[in-house]
């Protein structure tokens, strides 16, 4: 009597479905996705429609009809946008002449020296630095600028400085992560069909950047928009510089209203995703061609 034919084994039929000992490596990653970012992102969510009154809309109405809450979107716009296109601005020509350079990695160690002291350490140092007698203004009165010391901090100047300062070496990093990654053939093709240093950067850079640097101006905003500590020492954080970070902070650790911090975070995060939306939706209206062929 013939024996039977052996059926696959339990490996082999979880490998032909994709399970494998490699795929079981994911595992830790995803159960850590999950417990810090998805749990604590559903349970606020949820907390959310659970307000004081009782109503399920209760926190969002209260947020939407408070003038002095609501403006803090805006307040957090007017310090978010900026910094991010100023540090994009700032990151181009320098990442361009940085990838041209012998000792790159110095230079690049150099630029990205603030990301390593905190937002608190960097707002500290400019409480000294742009202070009534800090350097700053010493130098400017001894230069015969000034006549008395001129207030930076404590104010919207003093927030943006910061953000500049600790945002800037993530923003170039990212920067020039894309441009050194553009075959440099295309730039010497263009140049021998005469094509000059604008046009070069117009025509073949710039489409190929695109799309690196919005993904960049995507994640410096968000890094902007959620100001908090220099929004409190070297700002104004009963007006000028309210951001909506702050707004969350004081109704949770002041007010002891979870709930109406959970519906102030989820207006944040709403907020920073209709951006990021929009900053890739108007990606493809500016270059569709391909841009993978030309990493080198």
């Amino acid at each position: 009597m013939e024996g039977r034919a052996e059926g696959p084994t339990l490996r082999q039929r979880l490998a032909a479905r994709g399970i494998d000992g490699a795929t079981l490596l994911v595992l830790p990653c995803v159960a850590l996705i999950l417990g810090l970012f998805i749990y604590p992102f559903l349970y606020g969510l949820v907390l959310s429609f659970q307000p004081k009154d009782g109503s399920l809309f209760g926190n969002y109405a209260r947020f939407f009809s408070d003038p002095f809450l609501y403006g803090t979107i805006f307040k957090t716009l007017r310090l978010a946008f900026p910094v991010t296109l100023l540090n994009l601005l700032i990151a181009i020509p320098i990442a361009f002449r940085v990838r041209l350079m012998r000792r790159q990695r110095l230079l690049t160690t150099l630029l990205v020296l603030p990301i390593t002291l905190g937002t608190v350490l960097v707002a500290e140092g400019m409480l000294f630095y742009f202070g009534p007698q800090g350097w700053f203004n010493r130098i400017l009165m001894a230069a015969g600028l000034l006549s008395s010391p001129v207030s930076v901090l404590n104010g919207y100047w003093g927030v943006f400085i910061s953000l500049v300062l600790t945002g800037f070496p993530f923003t170039f990093l990212l920067t020039l992560s894309y441009v050194t990654g553009i075959d440099p053939s295309l730039e010497n093709a263009a140049a021998t069909l005469g094509a000059g240093p604008a046009a070069r950067f117009r025509e073949v850079f710039l489409p190929l950047l695109v799309p690196g640097l919005a993904i960049t101006f995507c994640l410096s905003f968000v890094q902007a928009y959620s100001v908090l500590p220099s929004a409190v020492l070297v700002g104004d954080p009963a007006n000028a510089t309210r951001v909506i970070s702050i707004a969350a902070y004081q109704a949770a650790f002041e007010e002891y209203d979870y709930s109406m911090a959970s519906a102030i975070a989820m207006i944040m995060g709403a907020v920073q995703l209709l951006v990021v939306v929009a900053v890739l939706g108007c990606r493809s209206l500016f270059y569709r061609g391909p841009a993978a062929g030309a990493k080198g």
